[in-house]
């Protein structure tokens, strides 16, 4: 919930603010510590890190920066939750709700915020509470004092407690909670305390871009790397650093606390100087690997400008594949209204990103041909191919921003259309489907009576969409509870599907009937005349 309200309070500004601050290794160093602390995770700012170094928003060397700055932000964390401010929860909560509840904006995820710090004090505070019992078990105490006993296996065991709950502070909270409590000694302390540094390094590693992307994997794979070094060196004197740790804080427990403080601290020092070598090390270790560009234009020759009408058939040719991912769309749009997941609207998210750049592609490519050297003809198939693009990429833009928003807030809310309402709209899914395979083949053709035929097609849509809102508001009237709970998501993808249709006529059958003067230039009767 923290993470959740930070993000959608400060989100834009706070990838504004990493990205200005990493033009400077101090400054980056420093953001890391400062959105950690506010986002409560050292794992959430690796894998948002990861994210922008993989697509090239920020160099690896700088995010490296951010994320030595992370690893100490975390233990100011445990800094904070280490003192008794359990108090401060029912407050935080307090607060959170009544920010969430009656405010609006910023000031409503801000009470995510204090909801989620609230929370977390009081699940601290429980969770160390319900632990006291089981350490006091003597059988408890004769398992930790074995696995006290081998250092490498208090590691082990803390930094896989580390990776199951995505959080060191939980860890280190618990190392300090079992010191203070003479339940271990501080060695075993340190132990633990160690393994959450390094529990806390995996999770980045498995998760986010990394997980998919080479190049992503970079940031994660440095951030253990540090972390091992440091505890490969720590480990080399682990014996003089137990007998020294007691004199870190006043109490042991405040003694692992500050130690925590201070190994991060110190890896920070050591390998911030060299962040620039250990990034290009990196790179060269997981290269990039060359992926084909789906929005990569095929066949637009810049050497066919030329000829134009060479340079003409190969924008069409380039169109079609624009409808051919409308296709691949509606396709999975029919899966996705019928049945949601969050996976399949993510990929039909992504290929509304490919149309839109075949359709820069196109247009800079068209525009680029001298006009001195089209003839009227040309002049004129190149606003066909015009219109078609842009009208392919208007349909996709209202598949991508409001037919996935309908299934995004369908799946969201847990509700289903009602059996006759999923039908018609899957009805006209497959209608419009059928529309873009003779829009595409009309494209080619330029037939003129396959024009009309396609212009008929959108009164005869019309008129099913408007027979599939009155069949709607039948349901509603009869008090279907499945209809009454979709009913605005049912309207809008009926609204959008129409629409979407009529982008495709206006796109292929339009020009070709403006052409050859079978268009009217209006549908409205000239004034003063009656039906």
């Amino acid at each position: 919930m923290v993470e959740t309200g930070v993000q959608r309070t400060f989100g834009p500004k706070l990838r504004a603010f990493l990205a200005k601050a990493t033009r400077h290794r101090p400054t980056a160093f420093g953001a890391g510590v400062a959105v950690t602390v506010a986002l409560q995770s050292s794992t959430a700012t690796a894998l948002m890190l990861a994210a922008f170094s993989a697509g090239g928003l920020v160099e690896l060397a700088a995010a490296l920066a951010v994320m030595l700055g992370a690893n100490v932000g975390t233990t100011l964390v445990v800094q904070a939750l280490s003192f008794d401010i359990v108090a401060l929860a029912p407050l935080l909560v307090l607060a959170g709700v009544f920010l969430f509840r009656r405010a609006e904006d910023a000031p409503h995820d801000f009470g995510r915020v204090l909801i989620g710090l609230g929370l977390v004090l009081t699940a601290l505070h429980q969770f160390l509470a319900l632990l006291e019992p089981v350490v006091a078990d003597p059988r408890a105490h004769a398992l930790l004092a074995q696995i006290g006993a081998y250092t490498p296996a208090a590691v082990v065991l803390a930094a896989l407690l580390t990776w199951a709950a995505h959080s060191s502070v939980v860890t280190v909270l618990l190392a300090m909670s079992l010191v203070a409590k003479d339940v271990v000694p501080i060695e075993t302390g340190l132990a633990l305390v160690l393994g959450a540094n390094l529990g806390s390094a995996i999770n980045p590693l498995l998760e986010g871009a990394g997980a998919r992307d080479p190049a992503g994997r970079r940031l994660p794979l440095g951030n253990l790397v540090t972390r091992l070094a440091g505890l490969a060196v720590v480990g080399l004197a682990f014996t003089q650093l137990a007998q020294i740790a007691p004199r870190l804080g006043p109490t042991p427990a405040r003694a692992l606390a500050d130690f925590h403080t201070l190994f991060n601290l110190a890896i920070a020092v050591v390998f911030l100087p060299f962040v620039g070598p250990f990034a290009r090390a990196l790179e060269r270790f997981l290269p990039k690997p060359e992926v084909a560009d789906p929005g990569a234009p095929l066949h637009l020759d810049p050497q066919a400008r030329e000829t134009p009408a060479i340079a003409l058939g190969l924008a069409a040719r380039e169109t079609l594949r624009m409808a051919d991912v409308v296709a691949e769309m509606l396709s999975g749009l029919r899966q996705a209204l019928s049945a949601a997941s969050r996976a399949r609207i993510e990929a039909l998210h992504s290929l509304d990103d490919v149309l839109d750049k075949l359709n820069a592609a196109i247009k800079a490519y068209l525009l680029s041909i001298p006009p001195e050297t089209l003839t009227p003809r040309d002049s004129e198939r190149l606003a066909q191919v015009l219109t078609f693009a842009t009208n392919l990429e208007h349909a996709g833009d209202l598949m991508d921003r409001n037919l996935l928003s309908v299934a995004a807030r369908k799946l969201k809310r847990g509700v289903s259309f009602s059996a006759e309402g999923e039908a018609e709209i899957i009805a006209l899914v497959d209608r419009l489907s059928a529309n873009l395979r003779t829009a595409a083949a009309l494209f080619v053709s330029g037939d003129v009576g396959a024009a009309r035929l396609l212009a008929v097609e959108k009164e005869a849509f019309r008129g099913i969409e408007a027979e599939a809102v009155a069949a709607h508001f039948r349901r509603l009237q009869s008090g279907r509870s499945d209809t009454v709970e979709t009913s605005s998501l049912h309207l809008d993808a009926l609204r959008d599907l129409k629409r979407i249709n009529s982008h495709l006529v206006e796109g292929a059958a339009y020009p070709l009937l403006q052409a050859s003067g079978a268009l009217r230039p209006t549908r409205l009767r000239p004034a003063g005349k009656s039906a």
